[in-house]
């Protein structure tokens, strides 16, 4: 594995990432409410890439403006290693898509600390611009002694060649405000 340090330039925030080996295998809208679990201070990020300009912070955190835009093309992962587990019980997605028609299926999994490997859903979404543009989802679940989250994107189900991106990625704690 690959580990660098980066420094989000806009907030100075630095984010812990590792870029991590592909293997094919096994949000204009803002998600509101309550605080979201700080992950720049609580959790590290592997991911299989980033293109230049489009940092995964802008994804993470708030307040971020822009998007995560992968490097490569093809199936790409996020993974979130917390340092510590925690209970999670909302988890908010989006994903924007302004320029192209294409069909999308994003995988979420969870693990404790024991390592064991859990689907939490795998869903499929059609971008069709200008009208459907956007994709916006708030899941409620409970995932306690949560260790890592990860999220899997194949950003076009029949173009192999096609780019991933996301707008937002947050998770909460409790039911405050959401």
């Amino acid at each position: 594995m690959y580990r660098l340090l980066a420094v989000f330039k806009q907030n100075k925030i630095p984010m812990r990432k590792t870029i991590i080996t592909q293997k094919k295998a096994t949000l204009p809208h803002a998600l509101s409410g309550a605080a979201s679990v700080d992950l720049d201070r609580l959790a590290q990020v592997w991911l299989t890439s980033e293109a230049e300009g489009y940092p995964i912070e802008s994804a993470l955190l708030p307040d971020s403006e822009g998007e995560w835009r992968a490097g490569l093309s093809g199936e790409q992962i996020i993974r979130l290693v917390f340092d510590q587990p925690l209970t999670i019980r909302h988890i908010g997605l989006v994903f924007d898509e302004q320029a192209c028609s294409r069909t999308q299926e994003f995988v979420l999994r969870w693990s404790a600390d024991n390592g064991e490997i859990h689907e939490i859903l795998r869903q499929q979404y059609h971008f069709s611009p200008p009208n459907t543009t956007s994709e916006v989802e708030q899941y409620t679940v409970n995932l306690p002694q949560l260790k890592r989250l990860e999220l899997t994107i194949n950003p076009d189900m029949g173009n192999e060649n096609a780019l991933a991106s996301l707008k937002q990625l947050r998770l909460w704690q409790d039911d405050t405000g959401f």
